[in-house]
């Protein structure tokens, strides 16, 4: 009798506990984990990626790398709040949203997006807009007029990112034709990836590209900045489940596995072809496997992200070298052959691997796997063109008012003098 008491009560206390959560939608559990992962997608531009790409320039330079990564946070921000957060995820058409939430409009404290209030969405997706754009500077640094750099982003945020931000995941032409990408793989990685080739090959390569490059300045620096890339991708891909539930688990399962497996082939490679391996092309191969499972990590078992990762390696790896030593461009940091190249390659390979129907290589899709590759192929290829197209026009208009690139005779002194009157190190 006291057993079945107790069971009432519990069962009646559970009821009413529920009803607040069931009333306005949000699960506590889900909102936690959005946030964590939001201030751990800050993390990965601020210090990851600068700490990352100011290792790989020249000690010259190594402050204006620093400067424009933490800018372009800041400047990203003010963006994003103003119209950048309406156009990628407000009300619009199949192509860009509209300013309905311009200044956050309607974002306010019971503001909800699915079980999460709204605010703790936009600045999570904030985060990502914020490192798009910072990853480009790799395709440009040492040699791009911080007052580009600014007018740049601010044009490139509003007319590149936010339309394909919309078309993936605000309800544009991409989503309606049930494109797959969890995390970023055309929004954030072929976007960047793409204007900083468009950027280095309009720009021109650095004075003594490739027979005078010195080696980066300071690999101390890159390392602790992969390292912090690799923790930070866990609430990239994640986070991007919106949940704290399964699909958020496997998420950050399948990335740490592509990561492990693109570092080791990327090393291995390089070894077989070079006699040894580096301590850049480990963790470069690491960066190549994060962003080639981004699209698919909340889609695809582990098997499939191991396949993924060895993948990324090996044609990240060979991009690279094609890209340097074969066209001679002065993609400065690596960006097109290792984002562009791997969300091209993770997207294509997510309409495979999220099938439930290869065994022990499913993911968790019933999905016709020609068609679902096919729309894959037409998302990853629009996102390049577009971009391509775009960033050219953006970077004509940003020469004509402030002119692209330092003079020679700056470029020769470095960028943080000529540009910030400081240095990086006092020798």
């Amino acid at each position: 009798m006291h057993q079945l008491l107790a069971k009432r009560l519990a069962a009646l206390f559970a009821v009413v506990v529920s009803v607040p959560v069931a009333a306005d939608g949000l699960d506590t559990g889900d909102t936690a984990w959005v946030m964590t992962s939001t201030a751990l997608v800050l993390f990965m531009t601020l210090p990851g990626l600068s700490l990352f790409y100011a290792g790989l320039v020249r000690s010259r330079n190594v402050l204006s790398v620093l400067m424009q990564c933490f800018t372009i946070a800041c400047l990203v921000s003010v963006l994003w709040l103003v119209v950048g957060y309406s156009l990628a995820f407000g009300d619009g058409n199949f192509f860009v949203g509209g300013v309905g939430k311009a200044l956050f409009a309607g974002v306010g404290e019971d503001a909800m997006s699915g079980t999460i209030p709204e605010s703790s969405f936009a600045l999570f997706q904030l985060t990502f807009a914020i490192i798009t754009p910072a990853l480009i500077v790799g395709g440009f640094a040492e040699r791009m007029r911080f007052s580009a750099v600014l007018l740049f982003t601010t044009l490139w945020l509003l007319v590149v990112y936010a339309p394909v931000c919309h078309w993936v995941w605000g309800g544009g032409w991409l989503s309606d034709m049930g494109f797959m990408d969890f995390a970023g793989g055309s929004v954030v990685h072929i976007t960047c990836g793409t204007a900083a080739i468009v950027a280095a090959m309009t720009m021109g390569s650095r004075r003594g590209f490739p027979e005078r490059m010195t080696p980066p300045h300071n690999m101390t620096l890159t390392v602790m900045g992969a390292g912090m890339l690799w923790v930070g991708w866990f609430g990239f891909n994640g986070g991007s489940a919106l949940a704290a539930n399964g699909d958020a688990a496997m998420a950050i399962a399948v990335t740490h596995i592509s990561a492990a497996a693109g570092a080791l082939v990327w090393m291995f490679a390089e070894w077989i072809r070079f006699g040894k391996p580096s301590v850049l092309g480990a963790v470069t191969g690491m960066v190549a496997g994060l962003a080639t499972i981004t699209p698919a990590s909340g889609y695809v078992g582990p098997a499939g992200a191991l396949i993924i990762g060895i993948a990324a390696g090996v044609v990240c790896f060979a991009a690279t070298n094609f890209l340097k030593r074969t066209l001679k461009i002065d993609d400065s940091l690596d960006v097109f052959p290792v984002h562009g190249v791997g969300g091209l390659v993770g997207l294509i390979l997510t309409g495979l691997f999220a099938s439930n129907a290869l065994g022990v290589f499913s993911g968790q899709h019933d999905i016709v796997i020609g068609n679902q590759v096919g729309i894959q192929a037409i998302g990853a290829l629009a996102t390049l063109a577009y971009t391509a197209v775009f960033t050219w026009i953006i970077l004509k208009v940003v020469d004509m008012v402030v002119g692209n690139r330092v003079a020679e005779d700056e470029e020769t002194e470095g960028l943080d003098l000529t540009q910030h009157e400081e240095r990086g190190y006092d020798l």
